[in-house]
């Protein structure tokens, strides 16, 4: 069990400060958010900034083998061909950081028909796989509710798309949203998902709680099924619900996390 929390959740330090904190605090492993990949880009060239990141990280026994591409990025928008460059440049610093699984929304056009859409989103993907063919970094979809649900949806891009730089991320509260059916996305996934979003909510909102709060996701279901496929990524926890508080006290609930996600990984049936 690779235990990670995406580093959105200290969004108002810069990133070498984010790396020291989450140091002392004892996390080796961690997404790179979208708010510090921003910070990275503004620096300059996005391959000498990521190497020299990541030499900063190691020296502190700090990785990102997973991070979350551009937010606001809509790989299926009128301006997509701006769009897929831009991504472009994030693809770059992630490599140069050491990424292997970057986070990409599926993207979403209300202007097309079903058909067009699926052709917007497999030409951009294409595009972008073919750009990091040489690496070993993969570009993972994640669910998205409304737009690409459910895991069939993610599925059949990938099968357009035929690369093996393309694979799934799972976020837990967006399908709490959707069919609720957590380990029939993970069992059809399979070896294709290679990434996490973990976060909790009631259903009626997507609230992004740790585990085991207010929110009411059957975590013994979602850690049976990961199990049961070898799931070999982060165990990565995307919680912006719970950073409403001082800096004091989230580091506090980071030394619960730990703890938690440790017993259920061993309660697991």
């Amino acid at each position: 069990m690779r235990l990670s929390v995406w580093t959105s959740y200290f969004m108002e330090l810069t990133p070498e400060e984010m790396v020291k904190i989450y140091a002392e605090k004892g996390w080796s492993e961690l997404e790179l958010s979208d708010e510090h990949g921003k910070m990275l880009l503004d620096r300059g060239d996005p391959a000498s900034v990521g190497k020299e990141f990541k030499q900063y990280a190691e020296g502190f026994g700090v990785s990102f083998p997973q991070g979350h591409l551009w937010l606001g990025a809509n790989i299926a928008a009128d301006n997509q061909r701006e769009v897929i460059d831009t991504l472009k440049g994030w693809l770059d610093l992630f490599v140069a950081v050491g990424v292997k699984a970057a986070v990409l929304h599926p993207g979403w056009n209300k202007a097309y028909s079903k058909e067009e859409l699926l052709e917007k989103r497999v030409s951009a993907l294409k595009e972008l796989t073919e750009y990091v063919r040489d690496t070993d970094l993969v570009i993972c979809l994640e669910n998205i509710y409304r737009t690409a649900p459910e895991v069939e949806d993610l599925l059949e891009l990938i099968d357009h798309v035929g690369s093996d730089h393309l694979g799934i991320c799972l976020d837990t509260g967006h399908l709490n949203l959707e069919s609720k059916k957590q380990k029939e996305f993970i069992l059809k996934a399979g070896d294709r998902l290679q990434a996490l979003h973990i976060a909790d909510n009631d259903g009626s909102s997507d609230q992004h709680l740790m585990p085991y709060g207010r929110g009411n996701i059957d975590w013994n279901e979602v850690t049976t099924a990961l199990k049961a496929i070898g799931y070999k990524g982060l165990w990565n926890l995307e919680i912006p619900g719970e950073r409403r508080c001082s800096l004091a006290v989230r580091l506090a609930k980071l030394d619960y996390i730990k703890k938690m996600m440790e017993i259920m990984w061993e309660e697991a049936k």
